[in-house]
């Protein structure tokens, strides 16, 4: 079940204005242009922000999310993309040059759901095809930060962000907005923070070659940003 965030409608229609500048996307624009992908899969796509940016360079662009709220707000955006009600374990058949999943994508998977993503992903590529993801470094220590979030106020609505707590490898937090009718919605999130060496055996385990793993120009030292290939 998709968090809330992503699912409600309400979260959905302000997802974008709280998520502010995309400026992780162009990492992932610079290797699309690099390896001339010209069919790309976008998994976890949200709100669609990176599809849309692909399909407006000409790329035919698949996007797949299971938040049906955010991708309403995706196929607003743009008729051009393809948008998949879903997951990567329920895809057609594609052949595609480059899968991406950016964000938090990668660590919303806790358990065994993870590797049976990196399969669909690794079904819907052509052989030779690359798949770039990223995940924080748990050395990092990011929910520290996550502790002493203030709130926003965006849109008129309020956002405040509440650590709930830290198990590692697994760490749990609360989104809840306040509305301007009064109204109030939570959304819990827990994401998996894996070791590089976890991530790139798990790739090994499910087909890929580990061609590079690179840094997240936009945030460096907290990121790891890996690059595999079918």
């Amino acid at each position: 079940m998709p968090d809330a965030i992503f699912a409600d409608p309400r979260l959905a229609r302000i997802y974008d204005a709280f998520d502010g500048p995309r400026v992780d996307l162009d990492l992932y624009l610079g290797i699309a242009a690099e390896l001339k992908a010209s069919r790309v899969l976008d998994v976890g796509c949200g709100t669609g922000s990176l599809a849309v940016l692909l399909a407006s360079s000409g790329i035919e662009v698949v996007g797949v999310d299971p938040a049906a709220a955010s991708l309403e707000i995706a196929r607003a955006k743009d008729s051009r993309v393809t948008w998949l009600h879903g997951d990567a374990t329920s895809l057609p058949p594609l052949s595609v040059d480059l899968a991406t999943m950016t964000g938090n994508v990668a660590q919303v998977f806790l358990g065994d759901d993870w590797e049976a993503t990196l399969r669909g992903v690794h079904g819907a590529l052509r052989p030779g095809g690359h798949f770039v993801f990223e995940t924080r470094r748990p050395e990092r220590r990011a929910w520290e930060d996550w502790a002493r979030a203030k709130p926003r106020v965006l849109v008129g609505v309020r956002e405040q962000l509440e650590l709930l707590g830290v198990n590692l490898p697994f760490v749990s937090f609360r989104h809840s907005y306040r509305f301007p009718d009064g109204s109030e919605i939570a959304s819990d999130t827990t994401l998996r923070f894996r070791s590089r060496a976890e991530v790139e055996a798990s790739l090994v385990r499910c087909g890929f070659s580990v061609v590079n793993v690179l840094d997240a120009p936009d945030r460096p030292g907290k990121e790891y940003v890996f690059v595999a290939r079918k």
